[in-house]
């Protein structure tokens, strides 16, 4: 723990576990009054991660939206906004998208000789730090490890799910704050919570039940586990 930031998943999710539709749009799920949630627990961290295919799919900005959340942590001595982290392979993402244009923040990328040079330039002068870390495979411990020694004590991963199982799986989950929305969305190919290459039974991950929060404005609950 000591040499790792303290990890909290956040997502949210349909009844049946899914974060997306099959076509994988970034379908709307958070009530009004989850995404002011979410916009106050991002002030309240030191950096957000995404893996790869949210980074290159949807591009998150990753920024606090609230004028005033902002203005609380620069009153704190901290920056505007956390560090935007993304783990990608192939780091070929926009330049002018919301992940590396929106909002000040330093911008991290821990990727794999698969991302040419050329292209690491490109990122690094548009002011991204870029880790080129392995061959083609990216260690989850070397990455949080790298971030504890930048200052980073408190990061929330926000998806998606194949980062989020690797997490799972590597035992580096501390927390786990789900919204669940009354939506049923089906499809066995849409993303789910946590998915990769699966658990057997006997590696499952264990959770104790923190906390549970109705929402009243669209039905959803919020679940708020500690991982054992």
């Amino acid at each position: 723990m000591n040499d790792r930031p303290h990890v909290i998943v956040n997502v949210a999710m349909t009844i049946d576990g899914k974060l997306d539709t099959i076509d994988r749009n970034g379908a709307t799920i958070s009530s009004r009054s989850d995404k002011q949630r979410v916009d106050e627990l991002r002030a309240s961290m030191d950096a957000i991660l995404v893996g790869g295919k949210t980074l290159l799919s949807e591009d998150p900005s990753l920024a606090v939206k609230s004028p005033t959340l902002r203005a609380n942590r620069i009153q704190l001595g901290l920056e505007e906004n956390p560090i935007k982290v993304g783990v990608v392979s192939q780091a070929n993402l926009k330049l002018q998208g919301d992940f590396m244009s929106c909002g000040p923040a330093r911008r991290f990328i821990y990727t794999t000789r698969k991302t040419q040079p050329d292209q690491v330039y490109r990122l690094e002068h548009a002011g991204a730090q870029v880790f080129v870390c392995s061959e083609e495979t990216i260690d989850l411990h070397s990455v949080l490890q790298s971030l504890h020694d930048q200052g980073v004590h408190k990061l929330m991963v926000e998806g998606g799910s194949t980062i989020i199982a690797g997490f799972f799986k590597a035992g580096l989950v501390d927390e786990l704050t789900a919204y669940i929305a009354p939506k049923i969305f089906s499809g066995a190919t849409a993303p789910t919570l946590a998915d990769g290459e699966g658990f057997f039974a006997g590696q499952a991950v264990a959770l104790h039940l923190e906390s549970v929060i109705r929402f009243d404005d669209e039905g959803g609950i919020l679940v708020h586990y500690q991982v054992q």
